[in-house]
């Protein structure tokens, strides 16, 4: 399995490409910003995907969703309990960067917890992480030892905010310490910013 990482905009969310290097088949992770741009990649790249997966339901990793459905005609899944973070996109886009964030996306299902999600030959398990957003989930590739943690957490020693309404801050700390019980030389891929390895990040915030 390949990655391919792609900080799209004005919050620099990594939307990320995990593809089977043998088949093409390709899994489009939080799709933040500028469609076209990512298109232009898959296409470069020769992939096909065939999913769009968000790990949460904040603005800038879901605006180029509408678009990316609607090109490759694929379907978009999301914890249920962020919908309503989605329904309220375009809002939140005009609130915090200033500009309309375009059509909500609409969830064809929901992720479920230890769902697997399988792009060629390798499969990731959903892990719910709630805290950052009440459906905030993880995606973890056993075999390949990696993780996108999405905004759960970033490389040095960084967390999502809980600050919001719909945040809390002790069920991100629960969730910290369930991915932590992971191999240490996973790989995590996080929504901003660079990769690192839970190893790295083995002190868990007061």
């Amino acid at each position: 399995m390949k990655i391919i990482t792609l900080p799209v905009g004005q919050l620099q969310t990594n939307c990320y490409l995990y593809y089977d290097e043998k088949t093409r088949k390709s899994l489009i992770i939080d799709p933040g910003d500028d469609a076209d741009y990512i298109s232009r990649i898959i296409s470069d790249r020769s992939l096909s995907p065939q999913l769009i997966v968000a790990t949460h339901g904040h603005f800038d990793h879901i605006m180029a969703v509408f678009e990316l459905k609607l090109a490759y005609k694929i379907p978009f899944k999301i914890s249920y309990r962020d919908n309503f973070l989605g329904k309220n996109m375009s809002s939140s886009a005009r609130h915090f960067i200033s500009i309309d964030g375009g059509p909500s996306p609409t969830a064809d299902a929901n992720l479920v917890n230890n769902e697997k999600i399988k792009i060629g030959s390798s499969r990731l398990t959903v892990i719910e992480t709630p805290g950052h957003t009440p459906g905030s989930v993880c995606l973890y590739d056993s075999n390949n030892g990696v993780m996108f943690t999405g905004d759960t957490l970033f490389a040095e020693g960084g967390i999502g905010r809980t600050d919001f309404s719909y945040s809390n801050h002790q069920q991100l700390l629960s969730s910290l310490k369930k991915i932590f019980r992971l191999p240490p030389h996973t790989l995590i891929y996080p929504g901003h910013g660079n990769s690192s390895t839970l190893a790295e990040e083995t002190v868990l915030p007061a």
